[in-house]
């Protein structure tokens, strides 16, 4: 059975790349295209579709306000197709709140070197949406949990860190994750795969909303307490040492499990720099990148835990690291801070007793 897709986009040039795209891949199909929501409506109850592209930028009806109405009344997995500028990532972060399952950036028609990897990338990503757990929204969605108790120990924030990995879904999955953290919490290196040009709105919209500080790491930064460093979409995030400071750094070298940044990459340099004062989160994602990093997390004496089934969009990542022993702890999303605290505050009485 192929995944039936509607693609929804005011460029007819832009609609006819999506389905050529579409149609090439075995396993899915392009039932209709829509030049906008009014017609894409109409068009989702005649044929049903397991996945939806919508433009975010629509005219007739503003395509937030469509996907709003669409994921309150008839819950289906949406990827976003977005223009890359400033505009284009702040509405397609707003559309992931909403509950679009992800996105990928217009192909640029006019290069054509690179398109193969961009139609796989495409493909992946409705394969993705298509096996995605979407929840029906509510007219008040649920507020996130309050930010947990501070530490008792300063130790435990100077000399432990937090290293996060996610994919699918992994956008709402860190901001709720961040949002509970307190403002003294160990410093936080994440590797959430995005696009150059979408991970600086992404961290400043996250900074706005927590009270850690959240910023797109540049490279070179010390790793703080209370801080966030985001990998830039265009490179691969590492923790590194320079005497008693733990710094990040970044770096362009080639994709990793397709990805850069790759949450392995991450998680190995937080394996060699950090050992056992590590503690390793990995959320919702399909594939397998991380896990591997996480097993070597493990193995240099990290402390990990992963999402739940229930609470993953997708649930590739996770059940990798899981199936290969690289987790101690499984949890839903909403507890997930309140198990790294609690384990952060544990290993820093341990310690203190010694």
């Amino acid at each position: 059975m192929k995944t039936k897709v509607l693609i929804v986009d005011d460029s007819a040039l832009i609609r006819s790349v999506m389905s050529e795209i579409v149609n090439s891949q075995p396993d899915m199909e392009v039932v209709a295209t829509a030049p906008d929501p009014l017609v894409a409506r109409e068009l989702i109850k005649k044929h049903n579709p397991d996945v939806l592209t919508l433009d975010v930028e629509m005219p007739k009806m503003d395509g937030l306000d469509f996907l709003e109405k669409l994921m309150r009344l008839r819950p289906m997995p949406v990827l976003m197709v977005s223009s890359l500028t400033e505009r284009g990532s702040e509405i397609t972060m707003r559309a992931l709140e909403l509950g679009a399952v992800d996105f990928v950036t217009k192909p640029k028609l006019s290069i054509q070197t690179g398109m193969r990897e961009y139609a796989d990338m495409i493909a992946d990503k409705i394969r993705a949406a298509a096996r995605a757990r979407i929840a029906p929204r509510k007219a008040q969605p649920a507020a996130p949990g309050a930010p947990l108790s501070a530490l008792r120990s300063p130790l435990i924030s100077s000399e432990k860190l937090i290293i996060i990995g996610a994919s699918t879904g992994g956008t709402e999955a860190i901001r709720e994750f961040l949002m509970q953290m307190p403002s003294d919490c160990p410093g936080i290196l994440i590797a959430q795969h995005m696009p150059e040009g979408f991970t600086s709105s992404f961290a400043k919209r996250l900074d706005s909303l927590c009270k850690i500080s959240v910023i797109e790491s540049q490279g070179n930064e010390r790793v703080l307490p209370g801080h966030a460093y985001i990998a830039p979409g265009h490179s691969h995030l590492l923790l590194t040492r320079s005497g008693a400071n733990y710094m990040t750094r970044i770096e362009q070298s080639p994709p990793v499990n397709r990805h850069r940044p790759s949450v392995d990459v991450l998680f190995r340099s937080a394996a060699q720099a950090a050992g056992k004062n590590a503690v390793g989160v990995i959320l919702t994602g399909m594939g397998k990148d991380g896990a591997a990093g996480m097993l070597e997390m493990r193995q240099a004496g990290a402390w990990n835990v992963a999402q739940d089934e229930a609470t993953c969009v997708v649930f590739g990542m996770p059940r990798e690291a899981i199936a290969i022993g690289a987790t101690h702890e499984v949890g839903p999303l909403q507890a997930l801070p309140r198990m790294v605290m609690d384990q952060l505050a544990a290993q820093g009485s341990r310690a203190l007793r010694v």
